[in-house]
């Protein structure tokens, strides 16, 4: 018993030593740390200049979120041949309707970061199939000032190749979308999407709703503009919304945008026909409602959303005097049941110009006829990271002819992923 009770006062006596002997350690690395830290600190404010003249940005060498957007289809087409595209209209390769059968559609791969105090970057590349071949596509490549910019409080300029403020659309990326393909006047109009070279300027009002106005300068070199040379802005647009919450459950949104530009260069459809050269003109408003049943939208909500399109074109087309205004406009709904499934439809429509005698006969001849097309679809989302859709189309998009459409789609996000504008 004695030797047990020594070998338990020797143990504890070794702790106590112990203890005292790692505090007293620990105690003077302290010490010490601070006192470098004091002498860093007295030695970088005598040779450097001082944090309101000059900002000190670290570990930005390695620091770009990096997301890719994989994004696989399977088509199946009642028509097998869709010519013309869209009756009345000349459009571009992306407004076409895709190809049939298994594919791997418009993939994405996204830098992104803030560059420092004052600039935030983005690039974006889309690995896309044309004509056969594997073809890497720049969608956007962009620097935006952040709030620490010298700019008035609610003000940003954004720079670069981007999608611009048009619609309510075209600044999201396809895989954004709520249906599996654009409806009708995106694909007829904006060739799917408005990724111009240029600049824009916003400015967020200071009122108790929101409200922002905007305009943008631009080459002139993608639709609805077309073939500008960089000598002179090419396109110009400008736009206003508002918006705000009717109470916690529900918000609106309601904008009107503008875009203009000389097609002096030559607009002509994918094909190589009927190429048109004039003043464009394009007209847009956009309304969106949505609404949260449980207030969290995570869990069940149901979103309204229209689109309006009017295009003026004075010009010619194939040397053909041409000054005609065409119409188009899409209404959808999408409900959310639950955090994971969903349901919509989708009906757009457009309305063809007249044309004068020359142009009898060919694609922008819609004989009278609008086309118009239905969707609707169904997806189940895992996660933020994972969809898969169902999709039926029913496009008639000349007299006579409907094409029923079958798609499959699952959207995969890996990496970095960003939040999606409202």
């Amino acid at each position: 018993m004695f030797i047990y009770k020594t070998l338990v006062s020797l143990i504890m006596t070794f702790f106590v030593f112990t203890k005292f002997v790692i505090a007293g350690e620990l105690e003077d690395r302290v010490k010490e740390l601070e006192a470098k830290i004091a002498k860093m600190e007295n030695s970088e404010g005598k040779n450097s200049e001082p944090t309101s003249t000059k900002s000190k940005i670290y570990g930005n060498e390695f620091n770009p979120s990096i997301g890719i957007i994989l994004n696989g289809k399977y088509n199946n087409f009642s028509m097998k041949s869709a010519e013309p595209a869209v009756k009345g209209f000349v459009i571009g390769h992306e407004g076409e309707r895709g190809r049939e059968g298994l594919q791997l559609g418009e993939s994405e791969l996204n830098f992104s970061s803030n560059i420092d105090d004052k600039f935030y970057g983005s690039m974006t590349a889309a690995i896309v199939k044309e004509d056969g071949e594997d073809k890497v596509e720049l969608e956007e490549a962009y620097l935006m000032t952040t709030p620490n910019f010298n700019f008035p409080d609610g003000m940003s300029l954004k720079a670069g190749k981007a999608f611009w403020t048009l619609g309510y659309m075209n600044e999201h990326h396809v895989h954004a979308d709520d249906f599996a393909n654009r409806p009708l006047p995106y694909r007829v109009y904006l060739n799917k999407g408005w990724n111009d070279e240029g600049a824009e300027i916003t400015y967020t009002l200071p009122t108790d709703y929101y409200a922002e106005i905007g305009a943008g300068v631009f080459r002139g070199d993608d639709y609805p503009i077309k073939g500008g040379d960089g000598e002179s802005v090419g396109a110009m647009s400008a736009f206003a919304r508002i918006g705000g919450d009717i109470d916690q459950d529900q918000n609106w949104r309601l904008g009107v945008y503008y875009v203009d530009g000389d097609n002096s260069g030559g607009r002509a459809g994918n094909d190589g026909d009927n190429t048109f050269k004039g003043d464009s003109t394009l007209y847009v408003t956009d309304f969106r409602y949505s609404l949260a049943p449980t207030g969290n939208v995570r869990e069940q909500e149901l979103t309204l959303q229209g689109e309006f399109f009017a295009r003026n074109e004075d010009g010619t087309y194939d040397d053909v005097v041409y000054n005609g205004t065409s119409y188009g406009w899409y209404v959808q709904s999408v409900y959310k049941f639950n955090s994971s499934w969903r349901g919509g439809a989708r009906y757009s429509q457009m309305e063809t110009a007249g044309v004068p005698t020359g142009l009898i006969g060919t694609n922008m001849d819609g004989e009278g006829y609008d086309p118009t097309s239905w969707a609707v679809m169904a997806d189940w989302t895992n996660s933020e990271f994972s969809r898969v859709r169902w999709q039926f189309n029913q496009d008639e998009l000349a007299s006579g002819s409907t094409d029923n459409q079958y798609t499959v789609q699952y959207i995969i996000s890996i990496g970095a992923h960003g939040a999606h504008k409202f």
